[in-house]
């Protein structure tokens, strides 16, 4: 019976229509998820907001007090804030399902007689499913075809220990999980050893794991760093508000004899220095900034990845595949006593034909591997009609490829055939080893592969044994095999891989390449794309020789690392982290998940990746091309950037709002702000410092500066002190038209509508200045941002009303203002912001004067 789980012949699969008249009756293969929260929900999460409780007590005064109006006004208010936040989280919603659908598991089926990949929820019963070492299984099924195919249940039975499976041998009912020798395979198991085929029999909900009731994971918000540092700080100036509620109250209570009077005036400071705007920030900033990196074909599985990003130094990367197109060609191939270049002949020298025929040999009869793919082309186009194709012989046994011998051999028999034959193929120096070459043949090929590598060629070894017995031996080792020659692969590099490479170094990034190939291939492609002291290499060896000590202070200097088995990119990872660098590390199969694990970022690959890689990684590359990995660092950097900007407005803007709430209790100056007046100026700031600052483009030299060190804080002081100064400045002006107001003897009404109107167009030019940070405020003011429009422009439109229409005038205790008056709170607003602009400038040319 065949075992070769590549061979295809004889499953056609299913065609287009019998799985679209499957999905309809069966529907998708998923189980019931975490479902977006109702409105409901997200109503009860409003209500127990500090800010809508809030909202309610100045209502509940206003009615005791008999303010009807105010006191709907505010009930209008808490709706408002309701519809606001409904909007914002369905956003994130329809946000972070994108990134489930991206991030379901994958599987790799038989349709139409071809093979594809497709999202594991498109799998029907009857599929043929298609299985590797390191896929989990998306469905039910039964074993139809195998080689040696271990799983890991352990999902099911909580045993750790791998079950082996056997061939389906027609047996009529289904299994459970658990024991060896099985054809059953079950939805969310592990594959851990060997290839196989298998016919889909139970999918969704009919899965056993659907059966047990188990629920998929899915793409959750997280608490990151910055959440937690952001919750501390709202918390710190939640009691400080707290604490001033309580002092404001007695102040105005024992100074002016209205306690009701106190309790409003306490509400009002509580509101203005309640920065609640915070964790809305995060929430909306973390999950769009992932939603917005899988545009750039990057799938961020941890949401803290997207805060990490920014702070990559180190990007090791594997060389095939990801600075590569993964498109090989069979470009060269060597006896050891002549070589032929393959491209530009028709015809193929007869001392070469046995190389090629043995090549094919081992390799897999319908290959999905790039360089099988290749020998498979060039035999097809030389030994056409040769007695050097065998399509009639049946495969006996595969000998795999492993860690200690980098080989694999296939042995096979011929029709009417006595002997076995036996094909290995594998890295030169393994199969010199099963060859038992002699000291100067060893030499002679080493020779031969530097020449080889050194054209930017993968190279491979290829040799051939016969044996005489029935019973074939348990290790490669045991056959005598001969040396055939040398056959060499050319990969050509992506496009766009030497300008990312760059833009790395530009961005004080630096790009190391991992590879399994000899340094004389590595060293060539690193040469081509740009890559930074390329005469240094460390090889797989020498790691090994290396002392933990030794390897962090070599790493330091070196950037390509060839021959490196993928066990040893945990070496890499840890040598580097101990250097105090923020490493990511791409991988794509079973044996890369502890570096992909203990790396900071964990990069896994989309197209080529296993499961269990995609699993253990951080960020999915849905392209596998470098350059997307770089487009996701600049994107990283940019969302920081603007979360960065969006949490200084926050600090600036609470500022003028919490000062001009405290000042004139303490002075025994009227009121300027009430209730009403904080709730109208969070509807301007909720929707800035969340869709205005979102969606604010990068800047211009996000690329061109360090990474950002991930041990600072986002609050650091220098951040502080200057939100501190700019919401300063925006209240001395506020409380300079306040004054002047009052001493040019205007009515109370009209000195608070001076006041906040002069506050609102501060706090508009405040935005503006806020949203970059390398250009100028003009350059900002034309810069495009339609949320910020739309955002000015309501607020302008609804100030007019407040200040204009009498129902609203007498709710927010206004009165109408002339055009002079307009004109001083306009120019008041435009210095409060101006100055610091000024002095941003003067202090700069100061600066590069000394210089």
């Amino acid at each position: 019976m065949k075992t070769d789980s590549n061979d295809l012949e004889g499953y056609t699969g299913l065609t287009d229509k019998e799985v679209e008249v499957k999905l309809k009756k069966e529907g998708y293969n998923e189980l019931p998820s975490s479902k977006p929260r109702s409105n409901f929900a997200i109503i009860i999460d409003v209500i127990k907001e500090p800010m809508f409780i809030l909202l309610i007590s100045c209502s509940v005064v206003y009615l005791i007090l008999g303010s009807l109006g105010e006191a709907l006004m505010l009930f209008a208010f808490v709706f408002v804030v309701m519809g606001i936040t409904l909007y914002q989280e369905r956003k994130t919603e329809r946000a972070l399902e994108a990134l489930r659908d991206l991030s379901s598991p994958r599987a790799n089926v038989i349709r139409n007689k071809e093979s594809k990949r497709i999202p594991g929820r498109d799998v029907v019963t009857g599929d043929i499913l298609i299985l590797s070492e390191g896929d989990r299984v998306p469905a039910d099924s039964i074993l139809l075809s195998s080689n040696t195919i271990s799983v890991d249940e352990s999902l099911l039975t909580g045993e750790a220990v791998p079950v082996r499976k056997a061939q389906w041998e027609n047996q009529s009912e289904q299994g459970k999980p658990g024991g060896d020798d099985t054809p059953f395979l079950f939805s969310g198991t592990l594959i851990v050893q060997g290839q196989g085929i298998a016919r889909v029999t139970a999918t969704g909900m009919n899965s056993e794991i659907g059966k047990i009731g188990k629920a998929l994971q899915s793409v959750t918000s997280e608490n990151t760093p910055l959440q937690k540092e952001t919750g501390k700080l709202v918390k710190d100036i939640s009691i400080i508000g707290g604490i001033l509620f309580l002092v404001i109250i007695f102040v105005y209570g024992f100074s002016r004899n209205d306690w009701l009077g106190g309790i409003l005036a306490g509400i009002t400071l509580a509101m203005a220095i309640l920065p609640e705007e915070f964790p809305v920030v995060l929430t909306i900033f973390l999950a769009f900034g992932a939603w917005r990196i899988s545009k750039k074909h990057v799938l961020a599985r941890k949401i803290s990845a997207v805060e990490t990003l920014g702070s990559a130094s180190v990007l090791c990367v594997d060389k095939t595949g990801t600075l590569t197109m993964n498109k090989m060609t069979l470009a060269e191939i060597s006896t050891g006593e002549d070589f032929f270049r393959t491209d530009g002949n028709s015809s193929l020298p007869d001392n070469f034909h046995e190389l090629i025929e043995y090549s094919i040999l081992a390799s897999s009869r319908d290959p999905f591997d790039p360089m099988e793919k290749a020998i498979k082309q060039k035999g097809e186009e030389f030994l056409n009609n040769t007695e050097h194709l065998h399509k009639d012989w049946n495969l006996e046994r595969e000998y795999p490829l492993s860690a200690k011998l980098l080989a694999l051999s296939h042995v096979w028999t011929s029709p009417g055939g006595n002997n076995s034959l036996i094909a290995a193929k594998g890295a030169p120096e393994a199969i010199a080893d099963l060859c038992h070459l002699e000291e100067n043949e060893i030499k002679k090929l080493k020779t031969e592969v530097i020449r080889m590598s050194g054209k930017g060629l993968r190279v491979l070894g290829v040799a051939k044994a016969e044996f005489g017995q029935s019973s074939l031996p348990d290790s490669q080792h045991d056959y005598i095999f001969h040396f055939l020659g040398l056959i060499g692969f050319t990969d050509p590099v992506r496009p766009g891989v030497a300008d990312s490479v760059r833009m790395c170094y530009e961005a004080g990034i630096r790009v190391v390449m991992i590879t399994g190939d000899y340094p004389g291939t590595a060293q060539n492609i690193a040469a081509q794309i740009g890559i930074r002291n390329t005469e240094n290499f460390i090889t797989g060896s020498e790691l090994d020789s290396l002392s933990e000590t030794e390897l962090s202070e070599k790493i330091k200097t070196i950037n390509i690392f060839s021959r490196v088995v993928p066990e040893q990119k945990l070496m890499i990872v840890k040598a580097f982290k101990s250097n105090g660098e923020i490493a990511a590390m791409t991988g794509d199969g079973v044996n890369d998940a502890p570096a992909l694990k203990a790396a900071n970022i964990g990069i896994a690959m989309g197209g080529r990746g296993t499961d269990v890689a995609r699993e253990s990684s951080s960020l999915v590359i849905l392209d596998d091309d470098f350059s997307s990995i770089v487009a996701a660092v600049n994107q990283g950097r940019s969302i920081f950037d603007n979360l960065k900007k969006a949490m200084s407005y926050i600090i600036s803007i609470h500022i003028p709002i919490a000062g001009m709430s405290l000042i004139p209790v303490l002075f025994n100056w009227p009121l300027f702000l009430f209730p009403m007046h904080i709730a109208f100026l969070e509807l301007i700031i909720d929707p800035s410092c969340t869709i205005v600052f979102e969606s604010e483009p990068e800047e211009k030299d996000v690329m061109k500066r360090p990474p950002r060190n991930p041990h600072v804080p986002i609050f650091g002081f220098r951040m502080i002190m200057k939100s501190v100064l700019m919401g300063a400045g925006v209240m001395g002006i506020v409380l300079g038209v306040y004054i002047f107001a009052m001493n040019s003897g205007y009515p109370d009404a009209k000195v608070r509508t001076m006041a906040f109107t002069t506050l609102i167009l501060g706090n508009l030019l405040l935005i503006v200045k806020s949203r970059s940070r390398t250009s100028g405020f003009f350059k900002s003011l034309i810069t495009r941002n339609v949320a910020q429009w739309w955002v000015s422009g309501l607020a302008v439109f609804f100030l007019m009303l407040i200040i204009n229409v009498p129902f609203l005038q007498s709710l927010f205790k206004f009165q109408s203002l002339t055009i002079y008056e307009i004109s001083i709170c306009f120019a008041a607003g435009l210095v409060s912001i101006m100055w610091f602009g000024i002095v941003t400038m003067m202090y700069l040319a100061r600066s590069k004067n000394k210089n």
